[in-house]
C-alpha cells in the first residue's frame, strides 16, 4: 500500500482566518483506493494472488498520475518478463466496480465524493462508505469513444489547465492572471500536482487566488437599483473606492465563485454564484443551495428540514460557510468548489 507524505514544515497560522491551515487540509487529503486488475486481461503466467493494488491517493491528483506507480508493481509482482515486454501503458483505463467509465479528468477527491454521495441513493449501501473505492484497471481496449481525450498524464495537464482558465474567468471576468503567468510558473502549478509539493504549487496559485484579508467594511453597501442575484459586487468594480488596493483580489470582491453541484446518478449544475447578495449580505452555502435545490434544501421560511448534505473535499459543510471563502479555501487544485450532494436518510452514517 502506497502513502503520500505532505512536504512542507508547518506555519498554518501564519495568515488572516486561517486561510493557509484550510488550504494545507485541502491539499494533503487523501481517499483510499482498491485498484484491481480485470482478472479476464491479466496475462498469461501472472501472480493471480497480488493482483490488486492499494494506495492512499491525494485527493488534489489525478488517476493517470498513479499510472507509473501502479505499473512499477505490477512489473515487479504481477506480470512475468513477457507481460512486461507487451503491456502498453497508454492502452490502460479504469472503470469503477459498478462499471462505470470513470471520469478520469476529475480530481480523485471528486471521484470519491461523488461515489458516496452516490451510495446514499443505494438501499443498504452505507456500510461500504468508509471502505476503499474499489477499481478495476483494465489493460487494453479503451472505449476511446466514450473518454473525451486519451487517458495520459498530458491530456491530464491539458485538462487541469483548462479548468484553472475557466475558473479564473469566473472569478474575474477575464483570464488576465491566468494567462499573465509565465510558461515556467504554469508548468509549476501541473508539477506541483504531479509531485504533491503544497509549496510548490501554491507559490503560483497564490497569483491568481483571491485572498481572505478582511478589507472589506462591515456595513454592507445600498442594494443596486438594476442588477440580478448574478452581477458583480460593487467592491469588485477596480474603478470604485472600495475596489482599490488589495480588497480587489479579496474573495468577497470576485465577480462570482467557480462552483459546481454534482448529484447522484445526475447532471453537475453548475451557475453564476456571487459572494454577496443584492442586500449586500455574504452569500452563504445555506441561501446558494436552497436558490438551486430548493426541493433537497427548503428555504428556512419553511420550516420544512433538509432532505440532503453538502459534501465538499470530503466534509459535511455547514450551512453557514461563506461562498466566498469556500472559494478561497475549499477550492480544489483546478480552482473549482465542488459540491456533491447526498440524500439524507435516518439509517445512515455520513463521512
Amino acid at each position: 500500500m502506497s502513502t503520500y507524505a505532505p512536504r512542507h514544515s508547518p506555519s498554518a497560522f501564519s495568515t488572516p482566518a486561517s486561510t493557509t491551515l484550510f488550504r494545507r487540509l485541502t491539499w494533503e487529503g487523501t481517499v483510499p483506493l482498491e485498484i484491481r486488475v480485470d482478472p479476464k486481461e491479466l496475462p498469461a503466467n501472472s501472480d493471480r494472488g497480488l493482483e490488486c493494488y492499494y494506495i492512499q491517493a491525494p485527493r488534489v491528483s489525478y488517476l493517470p498520475l498513479l499510472v507509473p506507480e501502479i505499473k512499477r508493481y505490477l512489473l515487479d509482482v504481477v506480470f512475468d518478463e513477457n507481460a512486461a515486454r507487451v503491456i502498453k501503458e497508454e492502452d490502460w483505463w479504469f472503470e469503477s466496480e459498478e462499471g462505470g467509465l470513470l471520469k478520469w479528468h476529475w480530481p480523485i477527491g471528486l471521484i470519491y465524493d461523488h461515489h458516496t454521495v452516490t451510495q446514499s441513493t443505494r438501499p443498504n449501501a452505507f456500510s461500504s462508505v468508509f471502505t476503499p473505492l474499489r477499481l478495476i484497471l483494465h489493460l487494453v481496449s479503451p472505449p476511446t469513444e466514450k473518454l473525451l481525450l486519451s487517458p495520459s498524464a498530458e491530456a491530464c495537464k491539458q485538462a487541469f489547465m483548462g479548468q484553472l482558465k475557466e475558473a479564473d474567468f469566473i472569478r474575474w471576468g477575464n483570464t488576465k492572471r491566468m494567462t499573465g503567468l509565465r510558461k515556467a510558473e504554469q508548468d509549476g502549478l501541473w508539477e506541483g500536482i504531479k509531485e504533491h509539493n503544497f509549496d510548490e504549487y501554491w507559490r503560483v496559485a497564490s497569483k491568481i487566488t483571491p485572498t481572505t484579508v478582511p478589507t472589506r467594511s462591515h456595513s454592507p453597501p445600498p442594494p443596486p437599483s438594476s442588477t440580478s442575484l448574478h452581477t458583480r459586487p460593487p467592491s469588485a468594480d477596480p474603478g470604485s473606492n472600495s475596489g482599490s488596493g488589495p480588497d480587489r483580489d479579496g474573495a468577497a470582491s470576485v465577480r462570482n465563485v467557480p462552483v459546481r453541484i454534482y448529484l447522484p446518478d445526475g447532471p453537475v449544475l453548475q451557475d453564476l454564484v456571487p459572494p454577496v447578495l443584492e442586500d449586500g449580505a455574504m452569500h452563504t452555502l445555506a441561501a446558494f443551495l436552497a436558490a438551486r435545490l430548493p426541493l433537497l434544501f427548503p428555504p428556512p421560511e419553511t420550516g420544512k428540514p433538509n432532505l440532503a448534505y453538502a459534501l465538499i473535499q470530503g466534509v459535511v459543510a455547514p450551512p453557514e460557510a461563506e461562498m466566498a471563502w469556500l472559494g478561497a479555501c475549499m477550492a480544489g487544485a483546478d480552482g473549482w468548489v465542488n459540491v456533491c450532494v447526498g440524500l439524507l436518510r435516518e439509517d445512515a452514517r455520513y463521512p
